[in-house]
Parts: structure tokens; C-alpha cells; sequence
């Protein structure tokens, strides 16, 4: 995943302030719409605001599938912002007070039965079992000593690695949360599978929430009527034409260290075919840290408790949604090129992809799918 969940820096005081402060950029967006060449039929407007960490924006056009998108854009602004706050109460690590912080730190947390954190849970359960382990949403801890996850450590000894691998895996989990009668809670050791271990799981779904997160705002944004879109919170999720009434573009970053500011420096632009997809890039160039001359990746193989080391630089995954491009992105990174290229191979059908890597003599070295579009920039 190309950047992880992001830290939680705002306070849910300054969020509301800036929610107000974007009315008059969101006043902009539509005066700019008049200028596009469609304008007569179209009306495309720019939301954006702050998000896990980050920032976000989400361009939609206001002539609907049916007609007039029937919410006006404060309506859809305050519903987006809605949306992803209740996706940082719930699934944020760095946010304290969150669903999942909670149930991390052992004590006992409500949970709506047909919730984003049962969903995800699931979702994930899935991705584990299809990946055979090398996405794994219960080995927060190895990102934690390794310093990639919640906490600072890094540099873990054998023994520490080992110690924590053995109470990590989703595979000691329930595959689905035992959710409990209205009004009622569950701890984290609720989730195991048997009673052989009273450790409770730590789990971190930086490898999907980003891109769960693009899909929560697209279903809401398909409910009002919205046909054409384009959700970017740090992953994408797309949908029908950008404003000049063509397919959206989306630049896919060259995966070098120090290629910090996305669209700074392109490797390549995706087109897309004008139907709704998620495209995520994850790659090993913006979060790592070097010791002893040696470069330790955020990217974590859950089977070896290691970051991995191997020639692929990022690989970029379009797929169906965005949660199933992030974690296949994920999953690219973990098991490196020739593997990757052979489950996008086997997967064409519900997905493609764009591995960058770097040669035997150190050469950077692109390869695409068949169903992958790579345009000029």
C-alpha cells in the first residue's frame, strides 16, 4: 500500500473547523465547473477536507445517472466527512479513543453488528486465508517492534521476533467477529478461535482502510445518484469521465527514494476505461529507514516476521474496488515481482496491474498486464 494509514494528527475540533472552512473552496469548485467545454450538461465540483492523517478530495459531477445528483454539494461535503470520521473512530490505531484502539488495549468495545469493523474484520479474514498468510491483519505487533505500526522500536533481536510471531496470525482468529446482542461487548480475546491462548489479538488494517475507505464514500455517493467520480484518500476509487468528458487519468509514481510528493515524478499515466474501478499503488520508496547501511522496508512478510527484500519497486493493482486494490498491492509487495506477476496472470479476469522493478544490473524495469492501460502523460 503506497501510504498507510495515516497518523491521526487532527483533533475532532479542528476537523469541524475545517469543515466550515471549505465552504467558500467548495463555492470555487462550482464557478470553476462553468469553465469546463461541458458545462452545458455537466456540473463537476471538487470536495476536499482532512482525512487519516492526510488529506482527501473527491471530484464529482452533479449531473447524476438519472439527472440532478439529488443532495446539494454542503450536504455531500458534510456526508463524505461524516463517513470517514466514523472510519477513524473505528479503525485509527493512532486515534486513542477508536473502536479499535479499544479492543487493542484489551478492554471491552461495542460493536454494531452490521458495522465498518465487522466488515473489514471479515474482508480481511478472506484476503488472509486467499494470500496464505502473507496479508495478515493480526500481525500489528511485528509492524510495532520493527517501528512501521503504532510505536517506534525497530531493529527487533530473534528472539523478540519470535516471541511476538507466535501470538500473532489471523489463523488463532475466528473468521468472522462473534458479534453479541444489542447493547452488549467484546474483548479481543473474543476473536480467538479457541481457548488455547488468553493473549488477544493486536490488529492493524493499514494494508486496506484506505482504500475500504474510498469504497464507503463511492456506495454513498452511487446512493444519491452520483455517476461520475473520482475518491482519492490516498488510494483511489473512480467511476464514468472526468471533466473534459473523457476517462480518468491517474499517475503512477516512480518508485524512487525521496519520490515523497505523489505526482512529483511519474513513472507512467493510467487510463482508465471508464468504468468504476480501484486503483492503489503500494510500494517500499516513502517509508523505511536505513541502519547500518542497510534499508529496512515498512513492508513486512507476516510468514517470516522480516521486511521483505527483493527487486520489486512498487506494483499498482486496478481491481473491481478499491479495498481488493489495496490489498492485492499489499500483497505484490510482500511476495515480489515474479510471484506478483503470476497472480495478476491467474487473476486477469477481476483484475490488473503495473510492476516496476529494478534489473539484475540495478535498471529500473516496468511490466504491465494485458488489461492494464498506460498512456502518455
Amino acid at each position: 500500500m503506497c501510504k498507510y494509514f495515516a497518523e491521526y494528527r487532527q483533533s475532532n475540533e479542528k476537523l469541524i473547523m475545517n469543515m466550515r472552512k471549505t465552504v467558500s473552496a467548495l463555492l470555487c469548485a462550482l464557478m470553476l465547473a462553468g469553465s469546463y467545454g461541458c458545462a452545458d450538461r455537466d456540473q463537476y465540483i471538487i470536495l476536499s477536507g482532512y482525512a487519516q492523517g492526510g488529506t482527501y478530495s473527491v471530484k464529482l459531477n452533479l449531473k447524476g445517472r438519472d439527472g440532478r445528483v439529488r443532495k446539494s454539494p454542503e450536504a455531500i461535503k458534510a456526508a463524505v466527512d461524516s463517513i470517514l470520521y466514523a472510519i477513524d473512530t473505528t479503525l485509527s490505531g493512532y486515534n486513542k479513543s477508536s473502536q479499535l484502539s479499544r479492543l487493542n488495549a484489551g478492554k471491552a468495545v461495542s460493536i454494531n453488528r452490521k458495522g465498518i469493523f465487522p466488515d473489514i474484520y471479515a474482508r480481511s479474514y478472506r484476503y488472509y486465508e486467499e494470500t496464505g498468510g502473507a496479508l495478515d491483519v493480526a500481525a500489528g505487533p511485528l509492524f510495532d517492534i520493527w517501528g512501521f505500526g503504532f510505536t517506534s522500536d525497530s531493529l527487533p533481536s530473534k528472539s523478540i521476533i519470535d516471541s511476538v510471531m507466535a501470538d500473532c496470525g489471523m489463523g488463532r482468529l475466528k473468521p468472522e467477529v462473534p458479534l453479541p446482542y444489542e447493547g452488549n461487548s467484546i474483548k479481543g480475546t473474543d476473536l480467538l478461535s479457541d481457548g488455547s491462548s488468553e493473549v488477544p489479538p493486536v490488529l492493524n488494517f493499514n494494508a486496506v482502510a484506505q482504500g475500504y475507505s474510498c469504497d464507503l464514500v463511492a456506495t454513498y455517493l452511487y446512493s444519491i445518484g452520483v455517476k461520475d467520480m473520482l475518491v482519492d484518500i490516498g488510494e483511489i476509487y473512480c467511476d464514468g469521465l472526468n471533466p473534459a468528458g473523457k476517462p480518468w487519468k491517474v499517475g503512477i509514481d516512480r518508485p524512487v527514494d525521496g519520490n515523497n510528493v505523489p505526482g512529483a515524478d511519474l513513472d507512467g499515466v493510467w487510463e482508465s476505461s471508464g468504468g468504476p474501478c480501484g486503483i492503489v499503488t503500494s510500494g517500499n520508496y516513502r517509508k523505511f529507514y536505513i541502519r547500518n547501511g542497510h534499508k529496512y522496508s515498512h513492508t513486512l512478510d507476516p510468514r517470516t516476521g522480516h521486511p521483505v527484500e527483493h527487486n520489486l519497486l512498487s506494483a499498482t493493482i486496478v481491481a473491481s474496488n478499491a479495498t481488493d486494490a489495496d490489498a492485492y498491492a499489499t500483497y505484490c509487495m510482500v511476495i515480489g515481482f515474479e510471484e506478483a506477476r503470476m497472480f495478476i496472470e491467474k487473476n486477469s479476469q477481476r483484475l490488473s496491474g503495473y510492476l516496476i522493478y529494478s534489473d539484475e544490473e540495478g535498471n529500473m524495469k516496468e511490466w504491465a498486464s494485458d488489461g492494464f492501460s498506460i498512456v502518455n502523460q
